[in-house]
């Protein structure tokens, strides 16, 4: 009896848990249904960020990395970062050592084989492991980084105490995600680009338009950027920022560990 109280506490705690784009699920079948969406778009991942974004992810990441500003002295966890960039990035820029830990072992071995093919295994290591239980030891990293990762989570909650339980006090948390637009007319827009192109882009592309519907309808149920910021201060940490990137399509949460 108590383990079926404790299952439906940490669901009504999740409500994204019910969710995998529009569609109502089992909170418990949710974490196969994304494996399987990356499985699928793992070999085109970054090719596909490119056309969907006209390249433009890639200067939200470096605005990530800017905010991080690295330093020798840091270690990096970035999690669901399989394909390795953002790892890459932070030690491009003078960080010191990077953890990459994702959920998908396709996703992980895009990411190595890639640091491998450009000379970067060094300082960089690569583990598959849950953002919901991190196979990472507390209070022993300084800068934990997720980048479109936190709206595939199936408890969003769990993630966060996660992140706040792998960095040591005084540690920073980053997470850059889609959000809300908040640029009058510009939104009603952006939804016409997402919902027509971006599926359309996923079947010329990968041949697999429902894994790029599940992306487009999942960024519409994710927090905008006052609620996630309600629910990063609820997971105990402070100092929650956020920086709106591109109109809102994108923003970069940050938060101190004390």
């Amino acid at each position: 009896m108590s383990d079926l109280k404790d299952d439906d506490q940490k669901s009504s705690d999740a409500p994204e848990a019910r969710w995998f784009g529009y569609r109502e699920i089992d909170p418990e079948a949710k974490a196969g249904m994304v494996r399987a969406v990356f499985d699928s778009v793992a070999g085109h991942y970054d090719l596909m960020n490119d056309l969907m974004s006209g390249g433009i992810h890639r200067l939200w990441k470096a605005a990530l990395i800017n905010q991080i500003r690295p330093r020798p002295d840091m270690v990096l966890l970035d999690v669901a970062g399989g394909t390795g960039d953002v790892a890459m990035a932070f030690r491009a820029a003078g960080g010191g050592p990077a953890l990459v830990c994702d959920i998908n072992p396709s996703m992980v071995e895009v990411g190595r084989d890639r640091a491998i093919d450009r000379g970067r295994l060094e300082g960089i290591g690569w583990s598959v492991g849950d953002a919901e239980a991190l196979p990472i030891a507390s209070r022993s990293v300084d800068i934990y980084s997720i980048a479109f990762g936190l709206r595939n989570v199936t408890h969003m909650d769990l993630a966060l105490a996660e992140a706040r339980r792998v960095l040591k006090p005084g540690g920073r948390f980053f997470c850059l995600e889609f959000s809300r637009v908040v640029i009058p007319g510009f939104r009603e827009a952006y939804d016409a680009y997402s919902f027509a192109m971006v599926p359309w882009l996923g079947r010329l592309v990968t041949g697999d338009a429902e894994s790029y519907r599940y992306l487009v309808e999942s960024i519409r149920q994710f927090p905008d950027q006052e609620s996630l910021s309600q629910r990063i201060a609820a997971a105990g940490f402070a100092r929650v920022r956020h920086t709106n990137l591109s109109g809102g399509i994108a923003a970069i949460h940050t938060a101190w560990r004390l």
